[in-house]
């Protein structure tokens, strides 16, 4: 009998010890996001500014600039001379030989520049002296002068042989001068005049053969600060892409948008004449239409006149091209929500020639630029404007431990724009197929529906948006590697129940916090 129960207590706690895994289920919740958007960011860098208490979008934009180094320029130049002391006699300290002036032509194809200032500039020399003795050579730029004074410069060559001549090498630094480029004649351009005379220097020697002196002059590193003669008439012209990273977000709708302009500034600075042409405004929206701006004015060419003044008083002159809604198609070019714009244009110098007599000018502050212009009210309506956006994410969770069962995230939001919207979830696979869509519980309400507030000045309303995570969704949960949002907006009066402009307080915000809600199954 004792033998009996001993073992019978054994068996009871052996089928106790082999019990089944405990579950219950828990409820639990959690802020994960708690932000406010809105445009004050974006009043930093004057595209949206204040205007009667509301924003005002300013799209102005430069371009292209250039500036003088744009349009005159000198090359580093390298102008070789070879000096030959007479056969025959005995150079003695002081001897003065080959006094010579010569002129260079600089090689600027069809510039012809008369007159510079140089802003910086440089003339390396490098001397080979083959003689038995030091050669001076007493350098001077006739038409080169700084504050009235003309340069001249004494260089000392070591001697040397021919086979082994000495060498000296030295810098000429020409920063502010002003150089006369007309020749000897004063009526040529391009020409550098130079005066060298040779000088023999410590100890003499006998010159027995006819060994020649080199000299190389770079010139590098020039900067022009003023500059007069003929410039060419050359040919500017470029396309320049534009993309905007925002509108690539967008996947349909139409917005609309108030009466509004684009002015196209162009603005010479230089003492010569121009013509041009806007050959190409154009962008292309997500879907890959593409629309161009058209007009009487677009692939037309125009004048620009030269500017008049001079050092002080420099005036630049001004060509205005404008483009609004009653002589282009300007709305409908902003309506297609382009995120690549492509603005093209050409100017050429000196249309009709040399008309000035080589006398066009180009100073330090002279510039030739193109500006967009567009200043309009934020102003806009929304019909069924779509945005996505996709996020990666991956989650894993193992249904024979503690997982999600079921749950929501529960969007809470305070929205100060005129605007209302649907946002929808898209769960996609790893490429990309959509598995599931969780639709949102209701709309994000436009501030119009709200009270007003005296706190910040319009109307806010507010709202609480749920999406429900299935336990269909959440068995699918591990095979999730994006996530799409896609958001559909539209611009409703309350009092009409239609689609129409609204203009956006200057202030406008979009309060949200995002929360969970979950159940889970818990397994021990």
């Amino acid at each position: 009998m004792k033998r009996t129960a001993t073992f019978l207590l054994l068996l009871l706690l052996v089928v106790s010890c082999k019990k089944e895994k405990t579950i219950w289920e828990s409820d639990w919740s959690a802020p994960i996001i708690n932000d406010t958007l809105s445009l004050a960011n974006l009043t930093n860098d004057s595209t949206l500014v204040e205007s009667s208490g509301f924003y005002q979008l300013d799209l102005s934009r430069t371009l292209f600039d250039l500036k003088v180094s744009d349009f005159v320029g000198i090359p580093d130049t390298t102008i070789q001379e070879v000096f030959a002391a007479p056969v025959g006699f005995n150079l003695s300290p002081g001897f003065t030989f080959d006094n010579s002036t010569t002129e260079h032509v600089i090689n600027l194809d069809d510039i012809q520049l008369k007159k510079i200032i140089l802003n910086e500039g440089f003339i390396d020399v490098r001397v080979e002296n083959p003689l038995a003795t030091e050669i001076i050579f007493e350098v001077q730029l006739p038409g080169v002068s700084k504050n009235g004074v003309v340069f001249s410069n004494q260089y000392s060559s070591p001697a040397g042989t021919a086979a082994n001549p000495g060498v000296s090498n030295q810098t000429i630094d020409l920063s502010g001068y002003t150089l006369d480029l007309t020749g000897i004649s004063g009526g040529q351009y391009n020409i550098l005049v130079s005066t060298i005379n040779l000088i023999a220097g410590q100890p003499g020697t006998f010159v027995s053969e006819p060994d020649p002196m080199r000299v190389d002059a770079t010139f590098r590193g020039v900067k022009i600060n003023y500059a007069r003669g003929y410039f060419g008439n050359p040919v500017i012209s470029d396309t320049t892409n534009v993309f905007l990273e925002v509108m690539n977000s967008v996947q349909a709708g139409a917005i609309d948008i108030p009466n509004t302009s684009i002015t196209f500034e162009i603005e010479n600075g230089i003492k010569v004449s121009a013509e041009g042409t806007l050959t190409t405004v154009s962008n292309t929206n997500l879907s890959g239409n593409a629309i161009d701006l058209t007009g009487g004015q677009m692939g037309t060419s125009f004048n620009v006149d030269p500017a008049t003044g001079t050092w002080d008083n420099l005036s630049p002159s001004l060509k205005l091209i404008n483009f609004n809604s009653t002589n282009s198609n300007i709305e409908a070019y902003i309506e297609n929500l382009g995120a690549s714009h492509d603005f093209g244009y050409s100017l050429q110098l000196n249309p009709w020639g040399n008309v000035s007599g080589g006398y066009d000018e180009v100073f330090s502050t002279s510039k030739l630029s193109v500006r967009m212009n567009a200043n309009m009210p934020l102003t806009i309506g929304v019909d069924g404007l779509v945005l996505r956006d996709t996020f990666d994410i991956q989650l894993n969770q193992d249904p024979e431990k503690t997982h999600i069962k079921s749950g929501e995230l529960i969007l809470q939001a305070s929205n100060g724009f005129p605007i209302s919207g649907s946002v929808k979830l898209m769960l996609c696979d790893e490429v990309g197929n959509v598995l599931h869509t969780v639709a949102g519980s209701s709309e994000l309400r436009s501030s119009l529906y709200g009270p007003y507030s005296t706190k910040h000045g319009f109307e806010v309303e507010d709202s609480e948006i749920h999406y429900v995570l299935s336990e269909e969704v959440l068995n699918d949960i591990n095979s999730v590697y994006t996530i799409i949002v896609e958001s559909t907006f539209n611009s409703i009066n309350p009092t009409t129940n239609l689609n129409e402009q609204m203009a956006i307080p200057f202030g406008a915000f979009l309060a949200v916090k995002l929360k969970t809600k979950f159940t889970s199954e818990n397994k021990f």
